[in-house]
């Protein structure tokens, strides 16, 4: 008698590379970076999941970041065509620092800016690009849908522990630099200013293996955490449209077991955390060696980890509060004054705007975002498939709190996704704010809004989700 129950599964990818012009977001600043070569192409990859009627729908694309309008408007057209309940469809972005975004995400909606064409990018990201994208993402998911099979899953994990590293170095004056890459010729003894890196990495290499019952792979889910700026690092790569180390990873994928099999990357909890080595002065950032080392380790795992039948798959969602950040009455002067003599942006000699104009709308915007909601929503999402429970966790938490959720999880495999549904900024851990930092600046810019406790807040009822799912 035939399983009713049994675990089905299909995947599907879509391109989503950008024309040449697009401006690529991750930079700051209010910098603008057009597009000027493709390095490799950009993708929407989608797999879905069903069992006893219930479906859930993963959709992950190379791109910085996702909005809650365009996430938003992917649910509701995958909803509508199938049938998938909008809640049950999570949306990542892999945020590659090399990618254009969708969605604007620099300064708050309601932030006045003049020539809308000239200044759109200050916002970061361009509506025409993000619309196309949008629409390529809801048809990786129908495409997804519509190949549902009966699927088995296997789950294995490894460690790497040197493609990662913490990014907050506390220089020997206590304060928080971002170390990059000196060159020996600069520092011969290397970055001899920096005494220790403020937190952990996450070495976890975890992969969920989705096999058809012939065990031929549909589908690769590889958990890592590491920032994708590893082109983005690079000045003759600074200006190229790259999917980075998610991107190489998958087409040694492709490679390795054949493009029917889709590879996607749930790309961790990152806030602080860097491809670029602190203490080695002759690191080279090389996003092409980083998928390949990924992807012998994937390949190691998925050739040792036997799959099995499931038929468990369920989901849940929290939604809930978290508090703004106070800004200093200083700063609140200091910005009055910055906009007060130029409303719109100022421009300098080489086009740029200046950063200092682009800090203060960064610091307004914090105040509009406020004066619109008192607090700021927050939504988690949590996917449970057999033994491996994906969890969504918008913005970019620090690492320390993935760490927190996998330390006594109930969940066998746990893969936290961040920079899932909406724009958040950065989520520090509580020590943190005591260093500032370009995570937690004293200016209370757009990317840095949220207060003290914040992430904490998240690992707890994100606690609390997966031991739902789980009891």
């Amino acid at each position: 008698m035939s399983n009713t129950n049994q675990l089905r599964a299909g995947a599907a990818t879509v391109d989503i590379t950008p024309p040449l012009g697009t401006h690529l977001a991750g930079s700051g600043a209010g910098e603008h970076r057009p597009a000027e070569t493709v390095m490799d192409r950009l993708f929407a990859r989608a797999v879905v999941f069903e069992s006893g009627g219930r479906r859930v729908c993963l959709v992950i694309l190379d791109l910085t970041i996702v909005t809650q309008d365009y996430t938003d408007r992917i649910r509701a057209a995958i909803a509508e065509r199938t049938g998938i309940a909008p809640e049950a469809i999570m949306v990542q972005a892999t945020q590659t620092h090399s990618a254009p975004s969708l969605g604007y995400f620099m300064l708050d909606q309601d932030f006045p800016l003049e020539n809308s064409e000239q200044t759109e990018y200050l916002r970061g990201a361009e509506r025409a690009y993000g619309d196309r994208a949008a629409a390529a993402a809801v048809e990786a998911a129908v495409e997804a849908a519509g190949r549902l099979q009966p699927a088995r899953i296997g789950l294995g994990r490894g460690v790497l522990g040197d493609l990662a590293f913490n990014r907050r170095g506390i220089r020997r004056d206590g304060t928080i630099i971002m170390p990059a890459r000196p060159g020996r010729e600069e520092r011969p003894f290397g970055n001899t200013d920096v005494c220790y890196l403020e937190g952990p990495m996450d070495p976890e290499v975890g992969v969920c293996c989705v096999r058809d019952l012939d065990e031929r792979p549909l589908a690769f889910l590889l958990h890592y955490t590491c920032h994708p700026v590893n082109a983005f690092s690079h000045r003759d790569t600074y200006r190229a449209v790259s999917a980075d180390w998610p991107g190489a990873w998958t087409r040694e994928m492709e490679q390795c077991f054949g493009s029917e099999a889709v590879p996607l990357v749930v790309n961790g909890c990152c806030g602080n955390i860097n491809p670029r080595h602190p203490f080695d002065s002759d690191y080279r950032p090389d996003h092409r060696r980083m998928g390949r080392e990924l992807a012998r380790m994937t390949e190691r795992i998925v050739h040792n980890t036997p799959v099995a039948d499931t038929d468990t798959l369920s989901n849940r969602v929290d939604t809930f509060c978290l508090p703004f950040r106070e800004i200093p009455a200083e700063r609140l002067r200091e910005v009055d004054a910055i906009l007060s003599e130029n409303p719109q942006p100022p421009r300098g000699p080489d086009g740029n705007v200046d950063p200092r104009w682009f800090r203060a709308a960064s610091t307004r915007s914090v105040e509009l975002c406020r004066e619109r909601d008192a607090e700021f929503s927050y939504e988690i999402q949590a996917f449970r498939i057999g033994d491996l429970c994906v969890i969504g966790l918008p913005g970019e938490p620090f690492v320390e709190g993935q760490l927190a959720l996998k330390t006594n999880s109930p969940a066998p495999y746990l893969f936290p996704a961040h920079v899932t549904t909406h724009y958040v900024g950065y989520l520090p851990t509580r020590e943190a704010y005591n260093r500032g930092g370009h995570e937690a600046n004293e200016d209370v810019t757009y990317w840095a809004k949220l207060a003290p406790g914040c992430l904490e807040t998240v690992v707890e009822r994100a606690r609390a989700l997966i031991e739902g799912l789980f009891e």
